[in-house]
């Protein structure tokens, strides 16, 4: 294929299709950031570590127990999600009623004894995880070739997007979820037991990550780093969607993957501060974000 705009299409569509991963994983994270914060008020910013955790649960899965990929894509998700239902009864429910920065920071010191630990326990070099043989291989577009793993991530990060924001938005639960954040006492009226509730979608927001960190662990090395590195990009897309918005985590997080996809093929000095530059231009113009609320 000929070249678009003096680039070799290859390329381009080579930083397309890894600006659409980025995206997905943007948009996987930055979910799971909005469920928590939209409906328990709770700056996480324990969430890149729990991203992590959901990869280093897959490699153990693995290494220790030799169960692979598929099964560990349902098991890694529970196992971090019930330790995040463990982090939120002993530590986080006791911040509800106090101002986020307490939130922020008490999740913030999670994260760094989340990821001493595993610095500690596996080291920082980086362990291997591998692509189960069903995904592996590679598909011939014509314009390039696309790695078949990568295009199950984009669509396996769409169907667990979409479903997320069916679920908050669609059903009986969301709405209860949802009803929660304007008035507990209210809810709880109706026989809702509401601390559980609250609990349980902590828990879930935490597994999204963890998802997360399962689809990531064959394309990205499984180490201590790998959320830390990830997890101020996303807080800027949930920032440029708007906190709390679902739909808005969803469309800026893909978005977003592929602007930087693109920066990094036309500016590439630019690649590292676009989203960040976007960010103050949104905050300018909108301070609630895209698709939030004032």
């Amino acid at each position: 294929m000929d070249d678009i705009f003096g680039i070799p299409a290859p390329l381009l569509f080579g930083q397309l299709l890894l600006g659409l991963i980025n995206g997905a994983f943007y948009a996987m994270l930055s979910l799971g950031l909005a469920v928590i914060f939209g409906l328990l008020n709770i700056v996480n910013m324990a969430h890149g570590a729990q991203f992590m955790m959901g990869a280093f649960a897959a490699w153990m899965l693995l290494a220790w127990g030799g169960i692979g990929y598929w099964w560990a894509l349902l098991l890694a998700p529970i196992i971090v999600g019930i330790t995040g239902v463990i982090l939120e009864k002993l530590f986080i429910s006791r911040l509800y009623k106090l101002d986020h920065l307490y939130g922020l920071l008490l999740t913030f010191g999670l994260a760094l004894i989340i990821e001493g630990v595993f610095r500690n326990e596996f080291g920082s070099s980086g362990l291997p995880y591998r692509i189960p043989p069903e995904l592996s291989g590679a598909w011939d577009l014509g314009f390039m070739f696309m790695p078949v793993y990568r295009g199950w991530v984009v669509v396996a990060a769409l169907i667990l997007c979409l479903t997320t924001w069916l679920v908050i938005e669609k059903t009986r639960l969301g709405a209860y979820l949802r009803a929660a954040t304007e008035n507990a006492a209210l809810v709880q009226a109706f026989g809702v037991n509401v601390p559980r509730m609250v609990t349980l979608t902590y828990g879930a927001g935490v597994a999204l990550a963890a998802v997360g960190g399962v689809l990531a662990a064959p394309i990205y090395s499984v180490n201590p780093q790998m959320g830390s590195n990830l997890i101020i990009v996303v807080f800027a897309v949930v920032v440029i969607g708007g906190m709390g918005s679902i739909l808005g985590s969803i469309l800026t997080g893909f978005a977003l993957g592929i602007v930087e996809g693109l920066t990094k093929v036309f500016w590439p000095e630019a690649s590292a501060t676009v989203i960040f530059v976007i960010m103050a231009i949104v905050l300018l113009a909108r301070p609630a974000g895209l698709f939030g609320r004032a």
